[in-house]
């Protein structure tokens, strides 16, 4: 059993899990109402099984390299679950051994995450344009490399990263939705699309967190925001690599294929931030001390002084070679 510890923290994670229930139902979906990676796949026992493949490798011909690269590594992403379950289980106030409303939310959101590497996966298999064997190599590495996002086990800077973090792979998966769309491939704007529809469900409900944890612990949440922002939110694939790589030395190259696809950009960060600004109405949060009224006035200012700064940032036009396009 994990030790109760004694921090107002751990007294505040214990009060929003006696409204969990409520939280579980209104942010998670019942298993078998929830869809599967098969309703949107081929059916092998289909008779147009490969036709079906070869219309989705005809239209796959069709993708810009950037807007493939990004579609991988966002997949790769989603495939490195079991470093995200493993770490979010060891927030202080969340106990792994019982069936608590924590880990309740914590196995239900994992299960519900789950299925976007699988449909993705599958997905680059059916395609023809991609060395999978590369894409493991890299979910391997990113897996057995682990993260380090700078929240250690503190829930409410671990819940700063997770909103963020879900409102980001929500505006990657739409943007490679859209990008498909242009196209003409139906199939995988639907699958982006709807798996970002999951990631906007579960942004809202880590969102929903810190709204509910600042009238309980205002200053100290206020500081945490503060904090996460000043180390700025990094990807939680920042180590990723391919073969041969050391490790983290494929992160900027990813980075630069999505900024020019525009699949997820320095301009969205800024916006993801002014979002969570209005969300938990930081202009109007009450009970504050000097230190914590100084981190507000921080958060406020940053988009303005992030704006500035993107105004500078110039992304290479020259695609780099990744392993995992074929050819």
């Amino acid at each position: 059993m994990q030790m109760k510890l004694p921090n107002v923290r751990y007294e505040v994670m214990q009060t929003i899990e006696k409204s969990m229930a409520d939280i579980l139902e209104k942010y998670l979906k019942p298993v078998e109402q929830n869809w599967q990676p098969a309703e949107l796949l081929p059916d092998a026992k289909d008779p147009n099984f490969f036709e079906e493949v070869r219309e989705i490798q005809e239209l796959a011909k069709e993708l810009d390299n950037d807007i493939l690269t990004a579609l991988v590594g966002d997949t790769i992403t989603e495939e490195a679950l079991p470093t995200y379950e493993s770490w979010i289980m060891n927030i202080e106030g969340i106990d792994v051994t019982a069936k608590t409303g924590w880990s309740q939310w914590v196995r239900g959101w994992t299960a519900e995450e789950n299925r976007h590497g699988d449909l993705l996966n599958k997905y680059l298999y059916l395609c023809g344009r991609i060395n999978m064997r590369e894409v493991e190599i890299s979910t391997q590495h990113l897996i057995n490399d682990g993260f380090d996002i700078g929240t250690a086990l503190d829930p409410y800077r671990n819940f700063v990263y997770t909103s963020f973090q879900e409102l980001a792979t929500n505006v990657s998966h739409r943007r490679v939705a859209t990008a498909a769309k242009k196209t003409g491939n139906l199939r995988l704007a639907k699958i982006n699309a709807i798996i970002a529809a999951d990631e906007a469900r579960h942004a809202t409900a880590y969102i929903e967190f810190i709204r509910r944890i600042f009238p309980l612990d205002p200053s100290e949440m206020m500081l945490a925001f503060e904090d996460m922002m000043r180390k700025k939110i990094v990807m939680p694939a920042h180590f990723l690599r391919q073969s041969g790589d050391k490790i983290g030395g494929l992160f900027g190259h990813f980075s630069d294929a999505a900024q020019r696809a525009n699949v997820y950009t320095t301009i969205d960060y800024i916006n993801i931030l002014k979002s969570l600004l209005v969300e938990w109405k930081i202009d109007h949060v009450t009970g504050l001390n000097e230190k914590a009224e100084k981190a507000r006035d921080y958060v406020m200012a940053l988009p303005k002084r992030l704006e500035r700064i993107s105004e500078r940032v110039v992304v290479p036009e020259t695609p780099y070679n990744f392993k995992w396009i074929a050819g």
